[in-house]
């Protein structure tokens, strides 16, 4: 049996159990991959201060992330084609997010509707838009988060544009992958996926298939994606998209702090700063490297939180530290969840826990509430 005792050694793990295409699709960036690589190494340029004889007893990494408790500032970020990193991946997930205490949030792209991890979830979680051209569909996708008692909206602004992704092109990425002789000679190495999913219905992407006007099957989603997704998008839009949601409003995507500003006076709840994992704009900096930025221009109007690089729980601590309230956590769980389903992403949220439980009495705080600057050399 595999020894677990890291997030890498989950992401080992996956590589050797989910198809190529899948994992590639997870684990990849844009064009040269400099910012993906960016936002993992930046962390590592940041150095903690280590203090001694301090009493580090009754420590707690309890915290809020948009008004909502949590049982540390960590979430599971919203990532596309989840249920293809292994059977029903978003239910999964979401049940491994409710029992550790901390939110879930669900892709419009996933593969699991909102209606199926509703119905195999006890607590609300959280639900990511991205803006379409056919605004009868977000409508009408609102509505389902709605009636789906989803607690907070992530509305996506970073996709206008789609970045090439060249892994994808190179692995013809769809979903269900098409059985082509290199597909199926790659699954036939994948057993355990290949059982996991002739065992579920649940392959094409939920929240879409059957619900947008004229997309009945994948033939007609790929061309559907590529017409719908909305370059005009604009601070009106997110104006009235609060308006119609009602509740908790987070935005994702804010790299600038003019956009950061503009952001705060929206009116929403949260914003996160994030390049959407290196996966659109390459040569832009690394979510960490912006963060201090955007905590001074506007930390005082809007909770800030972030995503982008994280793979322990010491860079959530060194998030923390630059005055992120929450961290994102997306190939992290997604290691989990292709490695060992359910349980894998429960031992990724351990992991997780555990170090940045460590490394906050390493910095002598018992508290995660307490945490600044301070803990971190000039």
């Amino acid at each position: 049996m595999t020894l677990i005792t890291c997030i890498e050694d989950l992401r080992r793990l996956a590589k050797r159990r989910v198809p190529r295409m899948f994992y590639d699709y997870a684990d990849s960036g844009s064009w040269t991959e400099s910012t993906y690589r960016a936002n993992e190494e930046d962390f590592q340029k940041l150095k903690f201060r280590q203090r001694v004889a301090v009493d580090l007893n009754n420590r707690s990494l309890r915290s809020t992330m948009a008004g909502q408790e949590v049982a540390m500032p960590v979430a599971l970020a919203p990532t596309g084609l989840t249920g293809m990193q292994h059977a029903d991946g978003e239910i999964l997930a979401a049940r491994a997010a409710e029992k550790f205490g901390i939110p879930f949030t669900l892709s419009t792209m996933s593969i699991c509707s909102i209606e199926d991890v509703a119905a195999h979830t006890s607590k609300p979680f959280w639900f990511q838009l991205y803006v379409m051209k056919d605004r009868d569909f977000i409508n009408r996708l609102i509505d389902r988060a709605k009636a789906a008692k989803c607690s907070a909206l992530v509305l996506t602004l970073d996709l206008q544009v789609l970045g090439q992704r060249h892994k994808d092109l190179r692995n013809g990425l769809s979903a269900p992958p098409r059985l082509t002789v290199a597909n199926m000679l790659d699954m036939a190495t994948k057993p355990r996926w290949c059982a996991g999913m002739l065992g579920t219905s649940r392959r094409q992407f939920g929240n879409i298939v059957g619900h947008a006007q004229s997309v009945s099957d994948m033939s007609s989603l790929s061309a559907w994606t590529s017409q719908q997704f909305d370059p005009s998008l604009s601070w009106s839009d997110v104006e009235w998209i609060k308006k119609r949601w009602g509740g908790k409003l987070i935005i994702k995507g804010i790299m600038d702090a003019e956009d950061a500003r503009l952001a705060a006076n929206s009116g929403a709840d949260a914003l996160i700063v994030s390049n959407h994992g290196g996966r659109q704009l390459d040569g832009a900096p690394s979510s960490i490297a912006a963060l201090p930025g955007i905590v001074a221009a506007v930390g005082r109007q809007i909770e800030i939180h972030m995503d982008g690089g994280v793979r322990s729980g010491q860079d959530v601590l060194r998030a923390v530290a630059l005055g992120a309230r929450g961290v994102y956590i997306g190939r992290p769980f997604l290691y989990g969840l292709g490695a060992m389903g359910e349980a894998g992403v429960t031992r990724c949220l351990d992991i997780i826990r555990n170090e940045l439980d460590i490394s906050m009495a390493f910095c002598g705080k018992r508290d995660i509430q307490q945490v600044s600057s301070e803990i971190l050399l000039p």
